[in-house]
């Protein structure tokens, strides 16, 4: 894909809860296999932004467009694209491959290659070896692995990263930080990422989204924004 021609692209994104403008006439756009961070305080609108992108919610006005096609009425599950929550949501009954395997699953893929593909995302993340261990049994960082692989094991054009690291403590986070710049260089995947943390967007980005009250204050480079 030319840089010129966006992956992602939000039009005039307007949106208000309870009367309160969570964002204001916003644009954006977003190119293949890039890391882009939404970086700001809580209430700037930038987990709203995520949530847009995601289909979790319908902007009041604007579109949403993806390689070109407008998605803004498409539900989650119809967008080339997965989340990772601040809460991992994995299945507590289910252990590590299958959590993994979950979308698959769904999907009817064939077992061959069910396990070609779990086994692939495993090494990936750093977890081969941990096929049959409960999800229970895992540390926090661990599960973040977890649910970072059962995301990207559906191979999304996109994924989507709502402040993933914050429930981790300092030194697993820097850690963390460094595999998920690996993983999305590896895979050539474009991640879209949010976080209050400014030294976690420096970090990690190849642009940052600055916002405040609803609006895009700054966008440009880690070097252009420090």
């Amino acid at each position: 894909m030319e840089k010129n021609v966006p992956l992602i692209e939000l039009k005039n994104i307007t949106m208000s809860f309870d009367g309160e403008v969570i964002l204001k006439n916003l644009h954006l756009k977003v190119y293949d296999k890039e890391f882009i961070t939404f970086l700001g305080p809580s209430g700037c609108g930038k987990t709203t932004t995520l949530r847009i992108i995601g289909g979790f919610e319908t902007p009041d006005e604007g579109d949403v467009f993806f390689n070109g096609q407008n998605i803004t009425k498409l539900p989650p599950y119809q967008r080339n694209l997965n989340t990772v929550f601040q809460r991992y949501a994995l299945f507590p009954h289910l252990n590590v491959f299958e959590n993994v395997a979950f979308g698959l699953r769904l999907q009817k893929v064939k077992e061959p290659q069910i396990k070609a593909r779990v086994s692939k995302m495993l090494a990936l993340v750093d977890l081969k070896g941990y096929e049959k261990r409960p999800v229970g049994k895992l540390s926090g960082g661990q599960q973040q692995r977890v649910a970072i692989a059962r995301a990207l094991v559906n191979e999304p054009k996109v994924l989507l990263l709502d402040e993933p690291l914050g429930a981790l403590d300092l030194k697993l986070r820097k850690d963390m930080q460094i595999e998920l710049k690996r993983i999305q260089q590896t895979l050539q995947t474009t991640f879209i990422y949010v976080t209050h943390d400014q030294e976690e967007a420096l970090t990690m980005s190849d642009r940052v989204v600055v916002m405040r009250e609803g609006v895009i204050e700054q966008l440009g480079t880690p070097e252009d924004i420090y």
